[in-house]
C-alpha cells in the first residue's frame, strides 16, 4: 500500500451514517486514510475529543454530526444506561467541548446544522484546535456533502492550502457559502 494522501477521522453522530460512508468512499478513493469513530453514547465523543481515542497521525477531524443552535445532537440513553459522570441529555455543547476537548494543533470540521457558530468553534479553538470549520446556519445535507467534497478535492488533487479549499467550496452555492472558518 502507498502512503495515504491525507489522514482523516470521521466521527459519526446518530443518523448520520449514509452521509459518513459515502463521504469515506470518497476520501478513500482520492487516496486519504480514513477512520471511523461511531458514536453511541456522550462518553464516545469525550473518547475521541480528549484524543484518547484517536489516531496518532491525523489532518483533519471530521464531526459528522446534526446540530442545533450551535450544539451537537447526541443519542439519548436511558437514565440507567449513562455511565458515572456521562453527560446527560440531548445535545453537546461548548461548555462540554471546554470541558473534555484537547485536540492539540488538531484541524476539525464540524459539518452539521450551525456547528459553525462562533461560541462553539471559540471552544474547540480554546481547547488547542489549528482551524475550525463549520456552517452557522441550517444547511442542507446534500449542499454539505458538496461542501466536503470540493473542500478536501482540492486540498487533495490541486494541493490548495485549507484557506484557498474552503473559498472554493464555499463559493458553490448559498448553502456551502453558510460555511465559517476559524483560526487559532
Amino acid at each position: 500500500m502507498s502512503k495515504p494522501e491525507l489522514y482523516v477521522s470521521i466521527v459519526v453522530g446518530p443518523n448520520c451514517d449514509i452521509e459518513s460512508i459515502a463521504l469515506r468512499s470518497v476520501l478513500e478513493s482520492f487516496g486519504a486514510r480514513v477512520t471511523f469513530h461511531l458514536i453511541g453514547r456522550p462518553n464516545d465523543l469525550i473518547d475521541v475529543l480528549s484524543g484518547q481515542d484517536l489516531d496518532q497521525k491525523l489532518d483533519y477531524l471530521i464531526l459528522n454530526f446534526h446540530g442545533d443552535e450551535g450544539r451537537f445532537i447526541m443519542p439519548e440513553l436511558g437514565e440507567e444506561v449513562y455511565e458515572l459522570n456521562e453527560p446527560r441529555g440531548a445535545f453537546f455543547s461548548s461548555q462540554e467541548v471546554l470541558q473534555y476537548c484537547q485536540l492539540h494543533g488538531v484541524k476539525v470540521i464540524a459539518s452539521g446544522c450551525t456547528l459553525g457558530e462562533k461560541q462553539l468553534a471559540s471552544a474547540f479553538l480554546e481547547s488547542g484546535c489549528h482551524s475550525y470549520l463549520g456552517p452557522d446556519d441550517y444547511i442542507d445535507g446534500n449542499a454539505n456533502l458538496m461542501f466536503l467534497i470540493s473542500f478536501m478535492y482540492e486540498i487533495m488533487a490541486h494541493g490548495k492550502t485549507q484557506q484557498e479549499a474552503y473559498e472554493i467550496a464555499k463559493a458553490i452555492d448559498t448553502e456551502t457559502s453558510m460555511y465559517q472558518l476559524y483560526f487559532s
